[in-house]
C-alpha cells in the first residue's frame, strides 16, 4: 500500500492523458533541501549583512522549529499571526512572547487577515523561516531600543528583506551551498524515474528556475546526475531549460530572452523566434513558452513550492494546471495518522459534549419559565446545576486531547493545513490556486501520466446530518 504521506491530494480534477508539457521549478520542488542547514546558513548570513550596517545582531540564534509556514506578518503591530481561511487570526507571537487570549482577542477583534492589504505579508515558501526568525528576534530588540533607521515595524521588514535579498544577489549563500552540496541537499532517488516516465508518456518536460545557470548547472549536476542512466546528464530529461526566470514576472508580463552560448562561462546573446529543444534560456515569459510548443494553456502543468510566484499567479493569469509541493505534508500525514485514535475519542467526547450542553441549555431554558411564571424552580435548580457539572466533567477530558490536536506538526502554530477546527489561510490559498498538492514531485510516480487524478466528493457542514 502506498505511503498515504506520499499522496497527491486533488482540489480539482487533474487529466494528465491531456496535459502535454509539465515545467518544473528547481529550489524545494526538484531539488529539496535540508532545511535546518539552508535556512540557518541563509540566517547567518543575513544576520552578518545587518552586523555590517551596525545592528547588534551578534548573539541572534536560529531555532529551525519555532516557525512554520503559512504564517502571515502583520506589518503594522509588528507581530507573526496564524489565521483561518476566513482570515480571523487564531495564534499570534510579537517579538518573543505569544499573545494570551484575551490580548490576542482585543488586538485583531473585527481585523480580516487580507492578503491583498498591504499591512499583511504570506509566508509562501520554507525560504520564509529565517526571516521569521530575523523578525520576532528583531522586533522584541527595537521595542526596547530603536534599530538603526527604522521608523516602524514595516521598515524593519523592509530592512530585514533587503538584508536577505543581498544574501541571494551577492551569491554568498549559493557560493557556500555550492562548496557543500552534501551538507545542504536531500537527493531523491525516485526523482529521475517519475520524470523519465512522464517523458516516455509523451509530456515534453521544463525547468523554469528564478536560480542563474551557474548554480542551476551544480545543483542540478550534483543531485540528479548520479541518478541518470551511464552517458546521460540532467539535461537529458528537459526539452527545456529557462534561468533567471524572474518569477512571478515570468508568468504575468512580457520580458527580453537570451540564450546561453557559453556554459561554462554563463554568456548570454539575445534570442529571437521560437524556444529550440535542448537549449538553455535566461530570462523570457510564459507566453514565449506557449507559443514555442504550440500548446494551450490547459495542456500545461506547473509544478513548484512557491504559493504566489509558482501557483497563484500561474493559475490566475495564465489558466496554466498547478501542483505545488509541500514537504512539510509528509510530517503533517504522519502525525495526524499517529493522532487517529485520539482523534476519534475527541469526536465521541465532542459529541457527548455537544449533547450534555443541549441538555444544560434546556434545563435553563425551562427554568427561566418557571422564574418568569412565579411557577417553584427549586427541582430545576438542581438540575441545571447537575447538567453544569457534567459539561465541566467532559470539558476535563476533553482539553488535554484538543490541546495534542492543536500542537500537531509544530508545537506553537500547530498543523499547516488547520487552524484550530477550521482550515488554515494557508489552506485556503492552496485550495483556490493548487489543482493538486504533494509533499514531492517522485508522488507523481503512482499516478500514471495516462489517468486522471481525482478530486474528492467535498463535504458540507449540513453532511452530518445524513451521515
Amino acid at each position: 500500500m502506498t505511503d498515504p504521506a506520499r499522496g497527491v491530494f486533488c482540489n480539482r480534477t487533474l487529466n494528465l492523458r491531456g496535459v502535454r508539457a509539465i515545467g518544473y521549478d528547481m529550489d524545494y520542488t526538484l531539488i529539496h533541501y535540508f532545511v535546518d542547514e539552508w535556512e540557518r546558513a541563509a540566517f547567518e548570513h543575513a544576520r552578518g549583512v545587518l552586523a555590517d550596517q551596525g545592528w547588534p545582531v551578534d548573539d541572534l540564534t536560529f531555532d529551525p522549529d519555532a516557525f512554520t509556514l503559512g504564517l502571515t506578518f502583520d506589518l503594522d503591530l509588528g507581530n507573526l499571526v496564524k489565521a483561518t481561511r476566513f482570515g480571523y487570526t487564531v495564534r499570534a507571537q510579537h517579538g518573543d512572547a505569544h499573545l494570551g487570549f484575551r490580548e490576542l482577542r482585543d488586538t485583531y477583534y473585527g481585523t480580516v487577515v487580507e492578503l491583498s492589504d498591504d499591512r499583511f505579508e504570506f509566508m509562501n515558501t520554507l525560504f520564509e523561516l529565517s526571516r521569521a526568525s530575523l523578525w520576532c528576534q528583531l522586533v522584541a530588540r527595537h521595542d526596547v531600543k530603536p534599530l538603526p533607521g527604522i521608523t516602524s515595524y514595516a521598515s524593519l521588514y523592509r530592512a530585514i528583506d533587503h538584508a536577505l535579498g543581498t544574501v541571494h544577489r551577492d551569491g554568498s549563500l549559493k557560493a557556500a551551498i555550492i562548496a557543500d552540496p552534501e551538507r545542504f541537499v536531500d537527493p531523491d532517488p525516485e526523482l529521475v524515474p517519475t520524470l523519465q516516465e512522464q517523458r516516455l508518456a509523451g509530456k515534453q518536460l521544463l525547468l523554469i528556475t528564478n536560480s542563474e545557470w551557474s548554480y542551476t548547472q551544480h545543483m542540478m549536476n550534483w543531485a540528479v546526475d548520479r541518478f541518470m542512466p551511464e552517458g546521460e546528464t540532467w539535461r537529458d530529461l528537459f526539452d527545456i531549460v529557462i534561468v533567471a526566470a524572474a518569477k512571478p514576472r515570468f508568468f504575468s508580463e512580457p520580458g527580453p530572452i537570451f540564450r546561453v552560448v557559453d556554459e561554462a562561462r554563463g554568456l548570454l546573446e539575445p534570442h529571437l523566434g521560437p524556444l529550440v529543444p535542448g537549449e538553455v534560456y535566461h530570462g523570457g515569459n510564459a507566453r514565449m513558452v506557449e507559443d514555442s510548443l504550440e500548446h494551450d494553456p490547459a495542456q500545461f502543468l506547473y509544478v513548484g513550492d512557491h504559493l504566489f510566484g509558482d501557483v497563484h499567479v500561474t493559475k490566475d493569469v495564465l489558466r496554466w494546471r498547478t501542483a505545488l509541493i509541500a514537504r512539510e505534508l509528509e510530517a503533517e500525514v504522519a502525525a495526524a495518522a499517529a493522532f487517529a485514535d485520539d482523534s476519534t475519542q475527541l469526536r465521541e467526547m465532542m459529541d457527548v459534549k455537544i449533547a450534555r450542553e443541549r441538555a444544560h441549555s434546556a434545563l435553563r431554558m425551562a427554568r427561566r419559565h418557571k422564574v418568569v411564571q412565579g411557577e417553584d424552580h427549586s427541582e430545576l435548580d438542581a438540575e441545571v446545576e447537575s447538567a453544569a457539572a457534567a459539561v465541566t466533567e467532559i470539558d476535563g477530558r476533553i482539553a488535554p486531547l484538543a490541546r495534542a490536536a492543536t500542537e500537531q506538526g509544530n508545537v506553537t502554530w500547530g498543523p499547516l493545513m488547520r487552524a484550530g477546527v477550521d482550515k488554515s489561510l494557508f489552506a485556503r490559498q492552496v485550495e483556490k490556486y493548487a489543482d493538486v498538492y504533494t509533499s514531492r514531485v517522485s508522488n507523481f510516480r503512482a499516478e500514471t501520466p495516462y489517468g486522471y487524478i481525482r478530486a474528492a466528493r467535498g463535504s458540507l457542514p449540513h453532511d452530518a446530518a445524513t451521515d
